[in-house]
């Protein structure tokens, strides 16, 4: 039953804080804390399970021993990495943590898109070079973006990089028109047509199948060779090689990274060292005060949970992702 529940918060060592925790330490009849490890003995007899370590992979090993649960909150967007066919197959309630850095996110691209526009990381290069060399930079405004997944976090970038001037549209499960904030939405089957389009292509769309390796070579030839990328989505929607290949034979004109399909990335990997390439990483959406934030969006829906309201942010488990209408505001 809710208002006995046992909860267990899953860790890497850093522990949420005791004050966000306050309304589930409050409630919660035992709260339970276990590293990647020690999951699968806290996880027997658990009701809910709080991924605070979104990083980990360890829930798909530790599932066959989750005898009661029924609820398991991720504490990130994405819940790719706890998606084992036994998790998608089960009745457990998934939710996200939905919200928490659209906002963020969606000034980091803008951050990213100026500061490649205005040629921000030359000008400090030559700075540091003691050198004054006068150069011309490019407009935003009125140059056309490419929002590649129609999700919250999406729909914060089109708002804002709407807000400077920039022609928005995007590329998502569906083709649509007359949308409040992409305008036009391009079916992810004509994507290839959409980015040759685009002077700028954000990625934001979540890991599945149908996204997983999606910007591959043949989608870096269809962009036009003064487009720029930046991913803000998931690492495993690129083939690494191939941004590689397509910045070396000048296929694209740049690149915002701030997810790879491996992170950290290699220190002898090629990336670092192209020109016109800005790895971030994965720090996107980390704003100061993000982890409070996660811990007490958890802690509000663990209310609803005891009160046995409507739980906030649940993700279809069939689709990957919390649909734009799939859970309460």
């Amino acid at each position: 039953m809710p208002g006995q529940s046992v909860v267990v918060v899953l860790h890497d060592g850093d522990l949420p804080s005791e004050q966000a925790m306050a309304p589930v330490l409050e409630r919660a009849h035992e709260v339970r804390y276990a590293t990647a490890a020690e999951l699968p003995e806290a996880i027997v007899g658990a009701d809910v399970l709080f991924a605070y370590d979104f990083f980990s992979t360890a829930i798909p090993d530790a599932w066959p021993a989750a005898d009661s649960l029924e609820w398991l909150h991720v504490a990130s967007t994405g819940v790719d990495a706890i998606l084992s066919p036994e998790v998608r197959e089960s009745d457990v309630v998934l939710t996200n943590s939905r919200g928490v850095f659209d906002e963020a996110i969606a000034e980091y691209v803008l951050g990213q898109v100026v500061s490649i526009a205005k040629g921000l990381p030359r000008s400090w290069e030559l700075q540091q070079a003691h050198r004054w060399v006068h150069r011309e930079s490019e407009r935003v405004a009125g140059s056309r973006v490419l929002v590649v997944g129609t999700g919250q976090i999406g729909r914060a970038i089109a708002r804002l990089l709407r807000a400077v001037g920039m022609e928005v549209s995007a590329s998502g499960r569906r083709a649509r028109t007359g949308d409040p904030d992409f305008g036009t939405v391009t079916a992810r089957g004509d994507l290839h047509h959409a980015l040759a389009g685009a002077d700028w292509v954000v990625c934001i769309a979540p890991l599945t199948d149908a996204t997983r390796g999606m910007f591959d070579a043949a989608a870096f030839r269809a962009m036009p060779d003064h487009a720029r990328f930046i991913n803000v989505g998931r690492g495993e929607s690129v083939v690494t090689d191939d941004p590689v290949t397509a910045l070396q034979e000048g296929a694209i004109a740049g690149a915002a990274l701030d997810v790879l399909d491996t992170e950290p990335l290699p220190t002898d990997h090629p990336l670092w060292d192209l020109p016109d390439v800005v790895i971030t990483p994965h720090s996107s959406g980390d704003f100061v005060g993000w982890r409070e934030e996660l811990v007490r969006l958890f802690a509000d829906n663990f209310t609803r949970w005891v009160d046995e309201e409507p739980l906030r942010h649940v993700v279809d488990t069939s689709l990957g992702y919390v649909p734009t209408d799939g859970s309460p505001a």
